[in-house]
C-alpha cells in the first residue's frame, strides 16, 4: 500500500501501559462520572445494595453499576446487552467499573428496582449545578414532548378502533361464506376439498380474531381512560403535532432554565395533553431552583385557569398565550379583545361605545364567571359584527386580572415565546436524537420515569461542561 498511511502489524509485539490509569486522560469525560458518584451518599439517595447469590458470592456495590449506567447513557449505549459487552472490552469502562463484568440481567435489574433513587441522582445534580451558581436565573420555560413506547399501533386499542376492525372482520367473514358457496356450486373433487379446507381454516381464524376483540371491547369498560395497550400496558395513544398522526407512548414535560438551558425538573406522564401540567412543573422548578420569584413560559396548549391560579397563589409569575377558541375573527366579526374592560366601573365598553354592565356570577367548569351584556344591540348598527343572538354577552373570570397582566407581558418588545422556543425545544431535539428512531427501551411508567431520569442527567452534565469545563466540574464536585 505504497503512498498510504500504513498501520501496525497485527503480528507485532506491543508493549500496553501497565495501568489503566495511564490510558485515561486528565480531561476525560469518564473521570468526571467517577468523582460525581464518589461524591453521592447512596444510602441517603435510598440505593439497594444487590443481594448476594444463594451460593453466597457476594453482590455488586450500587455504586459501580450507577457509573455505568451513566457512562453508558453519556455515550449513548442505554441497552444493558450493550453495556456487558462495553464492560469487556472498552478500556474506559474497565478503568471506570475496575474490570468488573456484571452480566445484563444484573445491570437490567439495578435500574429496574433503584428507579427513584436514580431520579434523585438526577435532581441532586440539578442542586450542584445551584450550589456552584450556574442556576442563577428566575426564569424557566416549559414544555412537553411524546416519546415513542415500546408498543406498537396496532397493540394499542380504543372502542372506535376495536369496531373499526370488527366492521372490516365481519365483512371478511361474509366473504369466505360467498366463496365457499361459489366452490361448492361450481367446483367438485380434490380441488374443491383444498379451497373448502383454506377457507375453513381462514374463517376459523377470523372467528378467533373477532372473538378477542369482543371480549377486549368488554374489558375496555372497566378502563378510566377508554384504552388497552398490550406491549405496555402504561402507553397511551397520544396526539402529536404532525397532521392527522399520533403515536402510542408517553408524554415528558420540561422546565428548562432560560439562561443556562440546563433540565431543571421534569417529568413523565401518560397524559396525551399539557393542560394540567403549568403549575406541578412550574412549583417543581421553584424548589429545584429554591427561588423566592419564579417566572414560568409556556405555550398555549398551557392555558388553564386554575393552573395559572395556583402558580399565583405559590408565587409564580405565568405566561402563557390565550388560544383562540373563537372563530368569529376569521368571519370578521368581533372577539373579545375587541371590548375594553374598565376596572374602576366594572363595565366592559363594545366597540360601538357602549357599555355592558354586569348582571350576575355562576360557576363555570370549576370556575366563578361574572356575566356583562346591555339591551341596546337590537338597534346597533355594528350589531351584525358584533353577534348573531339578542344581544352580545362577555363572560369574565373573577382572577381575569392574571390573565390581562399576562396579555400585557406578551404585547412587549422582548418576545417571551421566542424565548421559550429557543430553550425548551433544544434539549428535546437533542434527547431523542441520542435515543433513536425507538426512543423508549423500558415498559411501564415508573420504568420510563428512570429512563428519562438517566437521559435528562446525561444532557445535563454535557451542558454543565459545555458552560464551565471538565476542570472547574471537578474542581466543584471535590469543593
Amino acid at each position: 500500500m505504497a503512498g498510504f498511511i500504513e498501520g501496525v502489524q497485527r503480528s507485532q509485539t506491543v508493549l500496553f501501559p501497565n495501568r489503566l490509569e495511564d490510558w485515561i486522560g486528565e480531561d476525560d469525560l469518564v473521570r468526571v462520572v467517577d468523582l460525581f458518584v464518589d461524591e453521592l451518599d447512596l444510602a441517603d439517595l435510598g440505593f439497594i445494595r444487590s443481594t448476594s447469590a444463594r451460593t453466597g458470592r457476594p453482590g455488586y456495590y450500587p455504586a459501580v453499576l450507577l457509573k455505568l449506567f451513566i457512562y453508558g447513557y453519556l455515550n449513548w449505549i442505554p441497552s444493558s446487552r450493550r453495556l456487558e459487552r462495553e464492560a469487556e472490552r472498552n478500556v474506559e469502562v474497565m478503568w471506570l467499573i475496575g474490570r468488573l463484568a456484571p452480566d445484563h440481567k444484573t445491570i437490567a435489574e439495578f435500574r429496574r428496582a433503584n428507579g427513584l433513587a436514580i431520579r434523585k441522582t438526577c435532581a441532586q445534580f440539578v442542586d450542584l449545578c445551584r450550589r456552584i451558581g450556574v442556576l442563577k436565573g428566575d426564569c424557566v420555560a416549559v414544555d412537553g414532548s411524546k416519546f415513542k413506547a415500546v408498543n406498537n399501533r396496532d397493540r394499542n386499542f380504543t372502542k372506535n378502533k376495536i369496531a373499526s376492525r370488527l366492521t372490516h372482520l365481519e365483512a371478511d367473514v361474509e366473504r369466505y361464506i360467498d366463496d365457499m358457496v361459489r366452490i361448492d356450486r361450481q367446483e367438485e373433487g380434490e380441488t374443491h376439498t383444498r379451497k373448502v379446507r383454506d377457507l375453513a381454516r381462514r374463517y376459523g381464524r377470523i372467528r378467533q380474531e373477532i372473538d378477542r376483540l369482543k371480549a377486549m371491547d368488554k374489558a375496555l369498560a372497566d378502563t378510566p381512560d377508554g384504552q388497552i395497550s398490550l406491549t405496555d400496558p402504561d402507553a397511551r395513544a397520544m396526539a402529536t403535532s404532525a397532521r392527522h398522526s399520533g403515536m402510542v407512548g408517553y408524554n415528558v414535560q420540561t422546565a428548562v432554565d432560560t439562561e443556562s438551558h440546563i433540565i431543571v425538573t421534569h417529568e413523565v406522564t401518560n397524559q396525551g395533553f399539557d393542560r394540567d401540567q403549568l403549575s406541578p412543573m412550574a412549583i417543581s422548578a421553584k424548589d429545584a431552583l429554591q427561588h423566592e420569584d419564579l417566572h414560568a413560559i409556556a405555550d398555549k396548549g398551557y392555558f388553564s385557569g386554575p393552573e395559572i391560579l395556583a402558580c399565583h397563589e405559590a408565587g409564580i409569575t405565568t405566561t402563557v398565550p390565550r388560544p383562540a377558541t373563537s372563530g368569529n375573527a376569521a368571519k370578521g366579526m368581533y372577539v373579545k379583545a375587541d371590548f375594553a374592560y374598565d376596572p374602576e366601573r366594572d363595565v366592559y365598553v363594545c366597540p360601538a361605545g357602549e357599555e355592558l354592565i354586569y348582571r350576575y356570577t355562576r360557576e363555570e367548569g370549576g370556575l366563578q364567571v361574572r356575566r356583562y351584556w346591555i339591551n341596546a344591540c337590537q338597534s346597533c348598527p355594528l350589531k351584525s359584527r358584533c353577534t348573531t343572538g339578542t344581544e352580545r354577552r362577555i363572560t369574565r373570570w373573577e382572577h381575569e386580572h392574571l390573565i390581562d397582566a399576562m396579555h400585557e407581558r406578551l404585547s412587549r418588545d422582548t418576545d417571551p415565546m421566542t424565548l421559550r422556543r429557543c430553550t425548551v425545544e433544544h434539549p428535546f431535539g437533542t434527547i431523542k436524537a441520542w435515543m433513536g428512531h425507538t426512543h423508549l427501551l423500558t415498559r411501564r411508567l415508573k420504568n420510563v420515569r428512570t429512563e428519562m431520569a438517566l437521559n435528562v442527567l446525561a444532557y445535563n452534565i454535557k451542558r454543565l461542561i459545555s458552560l464551565i469545563g471538565i476542570r472547574r466540574l471537578m474542581q466543584a464536585f471535590s469543593a
